[in-house]
Parts: structure tokens; sequence; C-alpha cells
């Protein structure tokens, strides 16, 4: 798809969006007041990487996006508390081919680390599988340029780079066991000073194997005066922490120090993340928490420097080690922001988008379409047209209205709501006969190809029969909801008038996918036997 039908795509979804229901981005509790509380973002922004415009007063901050699509997401933010998603640096995940096959769960866009250098923004991330990647822009909301590999290779994960005041740039990045063999180190290599190419063979500037600081990894470097420093967590994301390392010479060799760990705070491992400072001199950091279903939720922490290493959080004990704030007042001297008001734009596929996922219809926000199973059809792990976003808090309330349509020869379509992860449910309508049926599928353990089990909770009459060429389409309308509450813990509803809903099924506890959290949308899926697609038109969907 050519770049001009992408942005025509993208701006009917963002009017859709407009017109349906409205999603808060941030925190609620961060709307107004001088105090902040964590999490600032309760949804799966893995690895985020923070960057102050020139007048220190916007700010922009990407994540991991993985398969999905469009990737690399851009949010914005004028006080560092509320942050709005105003684009996305990628609409396909390079390179095209491979990622346009099928839903590569797991892979694609890893720990992305975005900088401003001479007058444009840079964003370098790694794929484990092929290589570094970078993309620019002059303006974080606006075209991106395409992608260039900057050093191919496996193993090459979490890339920062290093504008050095000699005119001399820097790669560092971590290596990925599962690809590489081995993990636990960070390497520096020098890189052209166009950004655009690796030059000579990296060197190891920290070591952590030594049983102390293991996995080690999502390094980002800096300078600050004399010093070289790389913050990078270590010891995993769930029971880890915050370590700083520092240098006169960027190669090394280098000092380290714990700066942030847990301590008695309710946040788990504070894991991978990114400083920034403002207009008004001061520091601060942004990092994730894995919260299971969730995914990986972002917090704010003040930075401050003491005898030349960061303390990251509150350090009551005055040890030069802090822990996660609960809350804090917000960043002095910056104008508040409204918080991410969006609605479609939050959506991602499950892999590069082609024509046959779906489109924006007149009066929907989608049109999804059937997608074609294989002869083999396990379960939806393999399908690549979900559309799906992440899980916008602990406990919500998300409701979409949809218009199924089969043909009256499509036998077995099936289009409805899905929670989706390496566990999912979904709750739809499936043609069969003259009726449509109401169905709950659930799967456990899908990346495992276990099957699915299904079952029947209605049998349910076409709202609308008419002629459609050689045979007649059949349309239902229909409202379903899923209530998600704490723990995941997610219970499934539908109705046929807007108004009485009645319970499907039992409830089902929500799992994170695979590096990604639980999402919830829509499905659309056409047997293999069958050779006309069904299709839902998604025409509201909101989340209270």
């Amino acid at each position: 798809m050519d770049k001009l039908k992408f942005l025509m795509i993208m701006i009917c979804i963002s009017f859709a969006a407009t017109a349906g229901g409205k999603q808060i981005l941030s925190n609620p509790a961060n709307a107004g007041g001088d105090i902040y509380v964590n999490p600032i973002i309760h949804a799966d922004y893995s690895d985020p990487d923070p960057v102050a415009a020139p007048d220190g007063k916007t700010f922009y901050m990407t994540a991991s996006s993985f398969q999905c699509t469009p990737g690399l997401p851009i949010l914005k933010s004028t006080d560092l508390v509320n942050w709005t998603l105003v684009n996305h640096a990628i609409k396909d995940v390079p390179p095209a081919e491979f990622y346009s096959a099928a839903p590569r769960h797991g892979k694609g866009v890893w720990a992305p680390c975005i900088r401003y250098h001479g007058g444009e923004y840079y964003i370098y991330w790694g794929d484990p599988d092929f290589g570094i990647y970078m993309v620019k822009a002059s303006d974080p909301e606006g075209q991106w340029s395409e992608p260039v590999l900057v050093k191919a290779g496996k193993g090459l994960i979490d890339p920062t780079p290093l504008w050095d005041e000699d005119g001399k740039a820097y790669l560092a990045n971590a290596w990925a066991a599962s690809r590489a063999g081995f993990n636990s180190i960070v390497t520096i290599s020098e890189m052209s000073a166009d950004g655009t190419r690796v030059l000579g063979s990296p060197v190891i500037v920290f070591d952590g194997n030594d049983g102390i600081n293991h996995t080690i990894e999502g390094p980002k470097l800096y300078r600050r005066g004399e010093y070289y420093y790389i913050l990078a967590p270590a010891g995993g994301v769930v029971d880890g922490w915050q370590l700083a390392l520092r240098s006169k010479n960027i190669y090394g060799p280098y000092e380290k120090k714990i700066v942030m760990a847990q301590g008695s705070a309710p946040f788990n491992g504070p894991h991978q993340g990114g400083w920034v400072t403002t207009a008004a001199g001061e520091d601060w950091f942004i990092n994730f928490q894995d919260k299971a279903a969730y995914g990986r939720v972002l917090h704010l922490n003040p930075l401050r420097w003491v005898d030349g290493w960061p303390v990251i959080g509150e350090d009551a004990d005055g040890d030069g080690c802090g822990q996660p704030v609960v809350k804090h007042r917000k960043p002095a001297g910056l104008q508040p922001s409204e918080g991410g008001v969006r609605g479609s734009e939050l959506f991602q596929w499950h892999a590069n988008y082609n024509d046959f996922f779906g489109f924006p219809a007149p009066g929907a926000m989608m049109r999804l379409y059937g997608h074609k199973l294989s002869e083999n059809f396990v379960n939806l792990w393999e399908v690549p047209n979900l559309w799906l976003q992440k899980f916008p808090a602990e406990e919500f309330t998300a409701t979409a209205k949809v218009q199924v349509s089969a043909k009256s020869v499509s036998e077995g379509v099936s289009s409805g709501i899905i929670v989706m992860g390496w566990d999912y449910c979904r709750l739809g309508l499936a043609k069969e006969g003259d009726d449509f049926v109401l169905q709950m599928a659930r799967c456990t353990d899908a990346e495992q190809g276990s099957p699915e089990s299904v079952a029947e909770i209605a049998r349910i009459e076409p709202s609308r029969v008419y002629g459609a060429g050689l045979y007649p389409n059949m349309e239902r309308d229909l409202w379903l909801r899923v209530k998600v509450g704490r723990d995941g813990m997610c219970r499934f509803y539908y109705s046929l008038d807007g108004k009485r809903y009645a319970a499907a099924g039992e409830p089902f506890k929500a799992r994170a996918g695979k590096w990604i959290g639980a999402k919830i949308g829509f499905y659309s899926i056409t047997p293999f036997t069958t050779a006309d697609r069904g299709w839902m038109d998604i025409i509201d969907f909101d989340i209270k």
C-alpha cells in the first residue's frame, strides 16, 4: 500500500474515532493538581524512551511495538505526566516480506531509543532476527523516513546512539541470548556521523556475567560533563534494578552503581527506561513495571545527581539508591497536558497491514473482512488481521456496536470481539444455516498449538436479509461488551438492542501475549472450505 493511501486511511480512522467513543491514554487521576500518581500510563508501552524537544518544554516518547502495526508509537506530552498518542513512525515492520506473511509474535521492534540531533529526531531499534534499524524525522508528528538497516545480524537488541562533542558518533547495544547464544553484556561501536552504519567491530564495555548484574540489557548511553553514562536495567524484568555505569572514556572501564531498586515500594522490578531534562533543569526518568496481563505500564520517577551519580526515585536513607515513587509533585515549569484522548488510533493489526484485512467504511470505524483460515487451522494465533488495542486500565468496560454480515452460502464465517494473549477468549456470531449462532471460543496456550473449545450461547435470527448478487446477504446488528476487573478477570456480554445485556459463558482470566500485554479488539475469520468472506462493520467502540 502506498504512503498516500495509508495516510488517507489514517485520516478516516481519526475522523471515525472522533465520532465514536473516546478513551483516555494517561492515568485519569493525574488530570489536574500538582501531584501525580504512578503508573502515569496503565497500558503496555514496553521499553519507553523519552526525549525533550529543543525548547525543553515538549517531550516525545516511543516504545516497543514488536510485530504489531502501525509500529513505533509516538507519544507527546508537555508535562511528562499526561501523554497523547500523536503518530507512529513506521507503518510496516521491516523486512516487509517477512512480517507480512504471518503474525510474528514477539519479534520485530524491540526497545527503541529516540534522540534529537542536528535538527532531526532519530529512532533506533533492534530486531533480534535481522539487526539494528533507524528512522528519522524533522517533525515527530509528521512523516518519518524509510527504515535504514544500520547493522545486520542476529541477537542485536536495545540500541542507543550518542553523538559526541568531537563529532564522532557511537552506538551501544545489548544482546539476546535466544539468537546470539550469549547475553548480559553491553557493547559499543563507532558509527558514521550520519548515523546510518556501524564502523568497525563492537567492544564490550560492561560484562554483567559478574555474579551480580546478570541479564543487563536496555542500555541508554548519555554524556554529562566529563563522564559517559550508561543507564541499564539488570536482574530481570520482574525482580531487577536500575544500574548506572560511568566512565571518562567511551570504551571504559566503567564504574557501576545500583541507583534504583524496588525497596519497600509496591511496584515490582523497576525496569528499562530513559532520562530526560526539562527547561527548568529538572531531571526525570520514565521506566516500566511488568504487570502480567496488563503488560508493561509506565512510571515517572524524579532523578537527581549526587557526587556524579544519578539517584532515581526517592532515597529516604541517603544510600544513593532510590526506590520508585508512588506519588510525587509534578515537574516544575511545564504546561499541563491534556492526556491522550483518542479512539481507533489506538488500534493495531497483528501483522503488516494488507488490503484483505479491511478498511474504514462509511458509518463505521472499520470493516473487518474474514481472514481465510489455513487448511490445518488450529487457533487464532495464526490470524494476522486481528484489530486490537492495549488494555487501558486495571479495570474498565469496553462496549462495541457491530454489524455482522455473511452470504447465505458462507457457512462458518465468524466475527466478534476478542481478548487476545497466550490464552484468549472470543465472543461472536457464526453463520449457520438461515441463522447466526452466538459462540464463545476459548484457547489456552495458543502458541503451543492448543485447539479452541467452542460453546454455543444462543441462536439469533438475522436483522436483515437482502439480495446481493448470486447469493443473499445476511446481517445482524449486535452489541458486544467485555468488563475487565482486577487481575485481568474478564466477563463477556451481548445485547440485541443496545439496552439489555446478557452474560455469555464463564469468566475468563486474561493472559499476556508474547512480550506484550493482553489486548482487546476484534476478529473476523472465514473457514478454509468457504469461498466468500464474511465481514463485520465496527460501528462504535467505547471504553469506560
